[in-house]
């Protein structure tokens, strides 16, 4: 009587191998999803089918920037290689940024496109990404139970198009992986449970940790879930279970070594990051968060844990579906309610994101519970559509979601357009599709056959509209919500040619300008320059360029240029490119002109300091002062500044009162709207037709020289709490009389730093250019991540090389063996005796050498995996097969 109770409760596991057309269903999924995603981009006039801009935030700034370095390198054209980045922080580290940005195949897609069409190489990439994350959803839930293969299609749309992807990840293309990560790692655990596929798992998970590790990390995650799951609901014998479990450990484990080359150089990378700041985790009120369940709801800050009101529908129902299996309906639903829980609790938050507070976006794991609701609404629909006795509490409880989430201000005008019409659309064809022959019309009933053919045009077409719609609204309020760049056009075209007839790399280099279209204009538009902006900028490149006066945002991992003739000549820059401001942007005043070069004379890449120089103790950048403008010199290796005292007075003809909070100077604040009271105005004397400077990094406003027919006008941004300072500005020359008088403008209550003028004395420098030329290199050739250099017979103390002392460098003069390269003030020194006249510097990314290791160790350990596999099988092939009776249960999972 037990064996046969025992029998019974399992007989629903046993049903056969899934044979529904899983490619129909995946093709479905990414035609829908393409067709979608297209269909909102030109409902929004967004690009490329309209004239708003789709660069946003991180899009603009990052993603196209480095694509379009991948573009250079592919075609042979680029400054460096996977080593070392010249054009960008003025010599950075890649490999990290390649593994962040750009290790996904889908990258290297853009090779294929013009170079002046970047912007829509990523376009067509990021919808190829989505695509492929509905076609990979589709098919996994044909492969965890049979099922409509156009059912699945529309579910694999709702995953690729969840509120997650549309709304975040949509300019973060590089996150799109992780959306295409999930349903594969869950397809490698039904490959560990039933022991198929080995080989293919595990280069799946390796090639899913390549394409970007941050994703695949919490894709890993989620997929374990699903995959403990399905052993808990399967009821296997103990050792079968740990058996299935210790497959998919081991497939993981190795996957993830094949990734380690480049999973440890991001890792080491992040180690010599500047740590910028994190903000603390605060959960989400539930109103918001429910209403982010519901379409068209857009905010920065909050889960975007949308997937559509079919797929909310059928989770909703799953638990009072009679016709799942009771332990299903209550593992997935308690999955789900887990998985919001872990969400909303600071530890598990925190693990989701590799134990490090994210900088920005607090909730980027979003797209696991989208995967796992959409999973959930496979299994609420697979076993037939829900009936009346399902679908009344789902629409209850879908009512009171939308009641609650009514209170949020996220619900706004369009979710009201949007719903009713999805909701509709969901019920209906949910009760036509319920009125079919238990779910699965048979070939003879015609009406049945008629209602399913309605059920499916009114539910894919109610899904096709609400995600397009979706889609649209979050393209509209991005460009509200966050900056924003042009694509590719007239200005860019103009600096690209300016830079390309200018450069002189390696004699020198050539700098985009201060004028920055984007923050990572040297890989935009070519050059050498300054601007660098990744979450694996160095910290020792960002400290240094702070205390020679640079100017940064993103709380310093976004550096900016900086125009000044001591830093040029320090860092060989030989042309700089001067743009009329950026039209893009609203707060630039329409300022027509040209794309100019200034020359500047400048010492080579290397250059050669007197004995005395080199002390490795104390020329870190932790050496520098407090004066920007005495760090200056401290590189230069001469006085070419004064530093005059000067007084600062308000409005009023006051003195400003001291800062007390992180920004030390003075406050000074603009004049109340409406009045007529002067602005503030620094005073101070400099020798006569000296260059005079203003650093004012916690100052917001502009800044003009007075009395000077040079006089140009300065432009500073910061803010507080610091999230950006401004960078030194050249104002002008000095009058004859060396009175120096600066008006100030501020744009809101700032802080006039202390030493905040400099005047440089241009026959000083020139002087000390001239004689860094004559000891210096007499030649230097770079190729990626090697620097060669040709130093004067005899040259005695130390060479220093314009570029900064990131981990990796290993230098050597002469026949001599390479040691890490020493650090003067934060660039690259190398002892010199004055018996070589050659010096050779190699980087080595950190962890590769390790990373390298672990990949070949992993590599080694799945070939013997693989010969093992096949010994077994051409074993099992060679004895006859045992009676059907005594055969072990095989694959009783597809069921569940």
């Amino acid at each position: 009587m037990n064996v046969s109770i025992h029998h019974d409760r399992r007989a629903w596991l046993r049903l056969p191998r899934p044979t529904g057309p899983r490619p129909a269903g995946a093709l479905l999924a990414a035609v829908l999803t393409t067709a979608a995603f297209c269909a909102a981009d030109a409902v929004a006039r967004s690009y490329p089918f309209g004239p708003r801009t789709r660069s946003v935030n991180d899009l603009g700034n990052q993603y196209i920037p480095f694509h379009a370095h991948l573009w250079d390198l592919l075609h042979g054209r680029g400054d460096g290689g996977l080593l070392v980045n010249w054009q960008s922080g003025y010599g950075s580290s890649f490999l990290p940024d390649l593994g962040t940005y750009l290790s996904s195949p889908f990258a290297l897609l853009v090779a294929v496109f013009p170079r002046d069409e970047i912007d829509l190489a990523v376009y067509a990439v990021t919808v190829l990404k989505t695509a492929s994350a509905g076609a990979a959803m589709a098919w996994l839930l044909l492969t965890l139970r049979p099922g409509r293969w156009w059912a699945a299609g529309l579910l694999g749309t709702s995953h690729a198009l969840c509120g997650w992807s549309v709304a975040s990840a949509v300019y973060n293309p590089m996150w799109l992986d992780g959306l295409i990560a999930l349903p594969l790692f869950c397809l490698v655990g039904e490959w560990a449970l039933n022991g198929r596929h080995r080989i293919l798992a595990v280069l799946i998970v390796a090639l899913a940790w390549t394409a970007n590790f941050y994703t695949a990390y919490m894709a890993t995650l989620g997929a374990g879930l699903v995959l403990l799951l399905r052993l808990l609901l399967a009821g296997l014998p103990r050792r079968r279970a740990l058996r299935a479990l210790g497959r998919a450990v081991l497939t993981v484990a190795l996957g993830m070594g094949l990734a380690a080359p480049l999973v440890t150089v991001v890792y080491f990378g992040t180690e010599h990051a500047y740590p910028g700041t994190f903000g603390h985790f605060t959960p989400v009120a539930s109103r918001d968060l429910l209403a982010r369940l519901l379409p068209a709801t857009y905010s920065f800050s909050t889960p975007a844990v949308y997937v559509g009101t079919t797929a909310l529908l059928l989770v909703l129902a799953l638990p009072f579906h009679r016709k799942v299996p009771g332990r299903v309906r209550t593992g997935w639903t308690l999955l789900v309610v887990a998985m919001v829980l872990s969400m909303q609790w600071g530890p598990t938050q925190l693990a989701w994101h590799a134990f490090t507070e994210p900088q920005g976006s607090s909730y980027r794991q979003a797209f696991v519970l989208c995967g796992l609701l959409v999973i959930a609404a496979w299994h609420s629909l697979s076993y037939g559509a829900p009936d009346r006795r399902a679908l009344a509490p789902a629409g209850v409880l879908l009512a009171l979601i939308t009641a609650v989430a009514s209170r949020s201000a996220l619900v706004q005008s369009a979710t009201w357009w949007v719903l009713p019409c999805a909701v509709v659309g969901a019920l209906g064809g949910l009760a036509l599709l319920g009125r079919t022959d238990g779910g699965r019309p048979t070939s003879g009933n015609r009406r049945h056959t008629v209602l399913a053919g309605f059920a499916a045009v009114l539910l894919l077409g109610a899904q096709f509209g609400e995600a397009a719609a979706t889609s649209a609204d979050a393209s509209r309020k991005r460009l509200e919500h966050l900056d924003h760049y042009a694509p590719w056009g007239a200005r860019r075209q103009q600096q690209a040619q300016a830079i390309a007839q200018a450069d002189g790399w390696p004699r020198y280099r050539t700098d985009p300008g201060r004028e920055q279209t984007v923050a990572n204009d040297p890989m935009l538009v070519g050059g050498q320059g300054a601007q660098y902006y990744s979450s694996l900028t160095s910290d020792v490149l960002s400290r240094m360029l702070t205390a020679l006066g640079g100017g940064w945002t993103s709380r310093g991992r976004s550096l900016q240029s900086l125009d000044n003739a001591v830093t040029d000549v320090i860092f060989s820059v030989g042309a700089r490119v001067h743009s009329p401001p950026d039209p893009h942007q609203w707060w630039n005043p329409p300022h027509p002109g040209p794309v100019t070069v200034s020359r500047q004379d400048v010492p080579p890449l290397v250059t050669v300091r007197p004995s005395g120089t080199f002390d490795q103790a104390r020329t870190g950048v932790s050496a520098f002062g407090p004066s920007p403008y005495r760090n200056q010199e401290l590189l230069l290796g001469t006085r070419v500044y004064t530093v005059p005292a000067l007084t600062v007075r308000t409005g009023d003809g006051k003195t400003p009162a001291r800062s007390h909070d992180d920004r030390p100077g003075l406050v000074v604040a603009p004049p109340p709207a409406g009045s007529a009271a002067r602005k503030p105005v620094i005073t101070a004397r400099c020798p006569a037709r000296s260059e005079v400077y203003l650093w004012a990094p916690h100052y917001s406003g502009t800044a003009r020289l007075t009395g000077a027919p040079a006089g140009t006008i300065g432009r500073f941004t910061s803010d507080h709490p610091v999230t950006r300072i401004a960078a030194m500005q050249r104002l002008g020359e000095a009058p004859a009389s060396g009175r120096v008088r600066i008006e100030l403008s501020p744009a809101w209550t700032s802080v006039v730093a202390d030493g905040a003028v400099g005047c440089l004395d241009t026959t000083r420098l020139r002087t000390a250019v001239d004689g860094l030329k004559a000891t210096g290199a007499t030649r230097v050739t770079v190729s990626d991540g090697t620097i060669r250099a040709r130093i004067p017979a005899g040259s005695k103390g130390t060479a220093v090389v314009a570029a900064p002392r990131i981990a990796g460098w290993r230098c050597a003069t002469g026949d001599a063996p390479a040691a890490p390269a020493g650090d003067h003030h934060g660039l690259i020194a190398v002892p010199l005796d004055g018996s070589s006249t050659s010096l050779t510097c190699t980087f080595h990314p950190p962890g590769l050498r390790l990373g390298t290791a672990v990949g070949a160790t992993s590599l080694l350990a799945l070939v013997l995996l693989g010969v093992l596999t096949a010994v077994r099988r051409r074993r099992a092939t060679a004895r006859p097969a045992p009676p059907t009776a005594n055969r072990p249960l095989e694959r009783t999972t597809h069921a569940l």
